[in-house]
């Protein structure tokens, strides 16, 4: 088991690697034996009822509705209509504004960390594009039920989810530094986007949050 200064040395060391910007003030993130790791069960609920929430708003963002209903009734299918976070039950009620839109869309790259954190998905430490979209639909619609999807799982361990959650929480300090402080600050080809919203997944899978956007994502 590492320790969090053991932890944030190898991520400071990848992160220079990379020619990005490191704040070696920048604190550890927590140990092992001090959080809880969600539920297989959980996990695989929220990374599906996402997946298929993007799609209605992807639906919505092009003004294509014809679908919701169908994506709605998929939800039920699996059994994770009940586990709907509060955009995207705006997004099924339709009572949503553009704000909820662009967030539920881009909650893709939250799944893809949830779907990383499952074994379904190599690897996600290069942050410089978005995921594989099309790959992100069919690790869902390839299966035809929730314990189908969940057979096809390999959670990974609490130690590896921490050194990939300390590698983003450190991107995403560059990242808002070049952003709103010091542009001159490396940040590599980290897409800002990307980094923010797989932290996002990451950060929810130890939080006692159940809707990952009341998560605050400090840095």
């Amino acid at each position: 088991m590492k320790t969090p200064q053991e932890r944030k040395a190898l991520s400071e060391q990848k992160i220079r690697a990379k020619g990005i910007g490191v704040f070696e003030g920048l604190p550890c993130i927590e140990s092992a034996d001090t959080v809880t790791l969600k539920s297989m069960d959980a996990i695989c609920k929220r990374a599906i009822t996402a997946l298929l929430s993007t799609q209605i708003a992807c639906d919505i963002s092009e003004q294509q509705y014809g679908n919701v209903k169908f994506f709605i009734d998929l939800m039920k299918k699996y059994g994770v209509y009940d586990g709907l976070n509060e955009k995207e039950k705006h997004l099924v009620n339709g009572m949503f504004d553009q704000q909820d839109v662009v967030d539920v869309v881009w909650e893709y790259e939250c799944f893809w960390a949830l779907a990383w954190a499952l074994g379904l998905v190599e690897d996600i430490a290069d942050a410089s594009q978005i995921c594989d979209c099309q790959k992100a639909v069919h690790l869902v619609s390839d299966c035809d039920c929730f314990e189908a999807f969940c057979g096809n799982c390999k959670p990974r361990d609490i130690e590896e989810i921490l050194d990939m959650l300390d590698l983003y929480y450190r991107y995403h300090w560059a990242c808002v530094q070049n952003m709103h402080v010091d542009k001159t600050l490396p940040i590599g080809d980290l897409n800002m986007e990307v980094v923010f919203e797989r932290r996002r997944g990451l950060e929810w899978l130890i939080s006692q949050e159940n809707d990952w956007h009341e998560i605050a994502l400090h840095t």
